[in-house]
């Protein structure tokens, strides 16, 4: 079983000194991704589940913070950024987007309806029903990519 989560780790290129996930970290994520349970990896690592829960626990948190750090810094590179307020109708969302992007010569691939769904899903609860509930930061890059933060 630890062979088969290295030669994962092998194929896919994983290196522990660039990585936000340790060696450990990995190992267990590739053999859970493959199916095996906590108690399976357990013994085979010669530790406890309840190590390995903690292991993975870890690695998906990790796993998050580096997301949202690449999300945080797309936001920064974004050249339109537009602030939308909570009590916002979602519907006049793109017609903000399509205003700041027009003023910065930036092009949005999306019509309307798949803008207020790519806002609507990034954002999460943050949205409810037709209403902004949190204030957001929509950016657009220069290749059209929606980025979507809460703002605070």
């Amino acid at each position: 079983m630890i062979e088969e989560a290295e030669s994962v780790l092998e194929e896919v290129g994983f290196d522990p000194a660039s990585s936000v996930l340790t060696h450990r970290q990995a190992q267990v994520l590739a053999l859970r991704e493959r199916g095996f349970s906590q108690a399976a990896i357990a013994e085979a690592l010669g530790t406890s589940r309840a190590n390995v829960s903690s292991v993975e626990g870890s690695a998906r948190d990790n796993l998050e913070r580096a997301r949202e750090t690449v999300a945080f810094a797309d936001a920064l590179r974004a050249p339109v950024r537009v602030q939308i307020e909570a009590g916002t109708d979602l519907y006049d969302v793109p017609d903000q987007v399509y205003a700041a992007c027009d003023a910065e010569g930036v092009k949005v691939e999306y019509s309307a309806p798949d803008l207020m769904k790519v806002v609507s899903d990034a954002a999460g609860d943050a949205i409810s029903g037709r209403q902004v509930a949190e204030s957001l930061v929509v950016g657009v890059t220069t290749d059209g990519s929606i980025q979507v933060r809460v703002s605070e």
